[in-house]
């Protein structure tokens, strides 16, 4: 996340170089967050192909009332460039639990047809990506036998 902060641009390759999904975030009151979006759509597509998932997001929906990005061209484009769209309101917490499961169900769908294409001697798009890995990274707490046993 740079938020879209100029000074990181570079940065981005590293990344984003094994990536299997992006969510790509513009703010419906700022035009120009969303042509930042489609520039960051480009840049992914042209180093990655087209089997990154995209999810393009347009946010705080809270402020419908001063939107100046569409919803009619934010999901015109969106289906133009093979990615998703959609509403969410960090500040409502809303939309925001679906997006990241959608992007984890599409990522997990994707690396199995390219798990199969492999399998059959064939590549898609001729690059080697990583297969998505879920790991339980939460601490285990494990019951010592009761609230006052010392080991």
């Amino acid at each position: 996340d740079t938020a879209g902060q100029e000074r990181f641009h570079a940065l981005g390759p590293i990344y984003y170089r094994d990536s299997n999904g992006a969510i790509l975030v513009y703010d419906i009151t700022d035009e120009d967050s969303f042509q930042k979006v489609k520039n960051w759509v480009k840049e992914l597509r042209k180093m990655l192909g087209n089997e990154i998932c995209l999810c393009i997001v347009g946010n705080k929906i809270d402020l419908e009332k001063e939107r100046h990005v569409s919803v009619q061209e934010a999901e015109t484009y969106a289906e133009s460039v093979g990615a998703k769209h959609y509403h969410t309101s960090a500040k409502q917490n809303k939309g925001i639990e679906e997006l990241f499961l959608d992007l984890c169900k599409r990522m997990i769908e994707t690396a199995q047809v390219d798990e199969r294409a492999r399998g059959n001697g064939s590549s898609q798009s001729g690059t080697a990506r990583r297969g998505v890995q879920i790991i339980d990274d939460e601490p285990q707490v494990q019951s010592s036998g009761g609230c006052c046993s010392s080991g």
